[in-house]
């Protein structure tokens, strides 16, 4: 089995998610693999999803509280680097 990976985002500096994060360390994400952003999702031109798209293996899991929090846009999301990488696994939390 891979490693496990969890992504928060948030649209702006003033919000805060601490909610996805407890929900991601809740499942059992490790604090060191869950990566933030706080900007738009209108792309993923993002720090932190930059990093952990590119650290993603085949059969590693990527858990997201919403497929919303990803990007904005469910056809651009499809077709994100972390979830289209072959062999990779997502899973959308409800919390």
């Amino acid at each position: 089995m891979g490693k496990v990976y969890g992504y928060a985002r948030v649209s702006s500096m003033e919000q805060n998610e601490e909610r996805q994060m407890i929900a991601l360390e809740r499942i059992g994400v490790a604090a060191g693999n869950i990566y933030v952003d706080k900007q738009s999702g209108k792309d993923f031109h993002r720090g932190d999803y930059e990093q952990m798209a590119s650290r993603l293996q085949r059969g590693d899991l990527l858990y997201i509280l919403s497929i919303d929090r990803l990007g904005r846009n469910y056809v651009e999301n499809s077709k994100s680097e972390a979830v289209s990488h072959e062999g990779n696994r997502h899973q959308h939390l409800c919390a």
